[in-house]
Formats: structure tokens, sequence, C-alpha cells
């Protein structure tokens, strides 16, 4: 199983799935913009401005993700944005097909909020590119929101996302024990 938390840059997507991990048994945080990185060590492929508009990264996620729980079993916590429907489907599709259950959930917070944390980021500082990113996100709310549970993490700590997610998952019977 999977469980990919979605959502813009600021809406504690990274730092929810790291406290969501110890909750939910035989979990494992997997963090897809690592398939990314490595593609751009790869030389002379286009320059499309985000490596997900790379083919391969897409193929290669679904391909990973599979091979991880085939080796390792258990759920996979994935923290990636994906803003564009069709690459979303694409990957959803692929990781059904190879037969994982993906749990999406939508991270989302107000445009201040976000702007206040991406600006406050003290690891990675003011990222105008992840500033850049907000009316994107805006723009795929939409879709987002009918292909995921939303949760609002305005007011929401991460360790109380991660319970809420916890939470949902144990009540649609998708874990056994959620560890407290």
């Amino acid at each position: 199983m999977i469980v990919w938390l979605n959502g813009t840059f600021g809406a504690g997507k990274t730092t929810t799935a790291k406290e969501l991990v110890p909750l939910i048994p035989d979990a494992r945080f997997f963090d897809p913009e690592q398939v990314g990185g490595m593609l751009t060590t790869v030389s002379d492929l286009p320059k499309l401005g985000d490596f997900q508009h790379w083919p391969p990264w897409r193929g290669l996620v679904v391909e990973a993700a599979s091979q991880l729980l085939d080796y390792v079993g258990g759920v996979l916590v994935m923290p990636q944005t994906v803003l564009v429907e069709t690459y979303w489907q694409e990957i959803s599709a692929g990781l059904r097909n190879a037969g994982i259950p993906v749990h999406h959930f939508v991270l989302h917070a107000d445009q201040g909020t976000l702007t206040r944390r991406i600006e406050g980021d003290a690891e990675m500082g003011i990222s105008q590119w992840r500033l850049d990113h907000l009316s994107a996100y805006r723009d795929a709310f939409s879709w987002l929101s009918r292909e995921g549970e939303v949760i609002d993490t305005t007011e929401i700590p991460p360790s109380q996302v991660a319970k809420t997610i916890a939470a949902s998952l144990g009540r649609a019977g998708l874990v056994s024990k959620i560890d407290p």
C-alpha cells in the first residue's frame, strides 16, 4: 500500500510523512523526488524546467515503489507534489496496474500560510521557485480535491495531520493497528 501525500510546497508533506511513518505498522518513508534527482545526473536530457515533465520520472517512480514493496512489503509513505493531472493519472494507473493500492491525501493550507511557510523555511531558505508554483497549485486544486482526501493544515501541526491521516486509514480498515 502507498500513502501519497500531495499538495503544494509549504503544505507540510515531508514533515507530516516523517511523523506518519512511526504511526503505521511496517511503514517506510520513500521520497519520489530522489528519483528526479537521479535523473538530473543523466547528460543531455531535455531542459524542461521540472523533472516531472520527463516521462521516465513517472515510470521510474512506479517501478521503484513496486520494487520496494515487493522487497520489503508494508506501506510506503510518499510525499510528493504532483500538480499535473495527467501525470497523477499516469502514476496512479501504473501503481494500480501493479496491484498497489494508493491512498491519496492532499495537504492544503491557505495562500498566506503557504507563503509564510516557504519564506520562513530555515532549511531551504526563501525559494522563488516554490513561491512561483503556488498559482499552479491553485489551478490544480479542483482536480486534486476530487482525487484525494483534503486535509487543511493551516492551523494544524504536522504531528496532528499525521494522526488524522492514520485515523482515516484505520477507519477505512486499511491498517490493522495504528500505533499511538
